[in-house]
């Protein structure tokens, strides 16, 4: 069975079309089945008052992608025959993302947001769920939500919510539990930037899909906070994990 490697670009593609299309040609590259963005608007995350007070956040505008940029990394990932994931944080992300992607993921601090899993759900896309902030009972209730919603494609992402994690603090064997309680597909989202975290998670907890932080050069936006791979050294991990 070949293991579904996902790259997240997250906020690396510095807002900057060429560079984005970098992103999933080199994805394609490495032999990653798919590719995923975030569509966020700052002034939508954080309050008025926060982005007065707080010049980080003001500079995070530099994090966003554009929603025109869409049409685009659409058709370069068609062209490449990869997929396009994305994670949508407000609701009319949904509607934009609908007619560009093949997925979308929740992130795993939104996983208590019913109407976004809702609005997800009911696009009739594959859906991905990630689980590192979440207790077993909102894993569950989220589950039945998309369900109900009309999802039938899903994956759960057991994760660590800390950039980047410990080796030590993976607890990879909630992998297992996950899927006794889910009865799905299960894998890990990857902040560790290990491959042995990784081997682990798909040779002795069975995870099927793997997601990953990935920088092309060391320039991303997020790269200095050390969760993310540069392509070098996924590379070897994914062609090992699926030869």
């Amino acid at each position: 069975m070949i293991v579904n490697f996902i790259a997240e670009v997250s906020s690396n593609h510095n807002k900057d079309i060429e560079r984005s299309i970098d992103f999933i040609n080199m994805s394609a590259d490495i032999g990653c089945q798919s590719v995923k963005f975030q569509l966020f608007k700052i002034d939508k995350m954080f309050t008025a008052e926060v982005l007065r007070l707080s010049p980080s956040h003001q500079l995070r505008k530099e994090w966003e992608l554009p929603v025109t940029f869409l049409p685009d990394l659409s058709k370069v990932c068609r062209n490449r025959e990869i997929d396009l994931g994305c994670t949508p944080f407000y609701l009319d992300a949904v509607e934009e993302l609908e007619p560009y992607v093949d997925f979308y993921k929740i992130a795993s601090y939104e996983l208590l947001w019913e109407d976004l899993l809702k609005e997800c759900a009911t696009t009739g896309k594959p859906l991905i769920l990630s689980t590192g902030m979440a207790s077993e009972d909102e894993v569950r209730n989220s589950i039945d939500i998309v369900r109900n919603a009309g999802c039938e494609n899903l994956t759960i992402l057991h994760c660590v919510s800390n950039y980047p994690v410990p080796i030590d603090e993976c607890n990879l064997s909630a992998i297992a539990r996950l899927r006794t309680i889910s009865q799905l597909n299960v894998g890990w989202s990857d902040h560790s930037v290990s491959p042995a975290v990784i081997f682990r998670a798909v040779y002795q907890w069975g995870a099927t899909t793997i997601e990953f932080h990935l920088d092309l050069d060391g320039m991303g936006k997020e790269f200095n906070s050390g969760h993310c791979w540069l392509p070098r050294d996924i590379e070897n991990v994914i062609e090992t994990v699926n030869r």
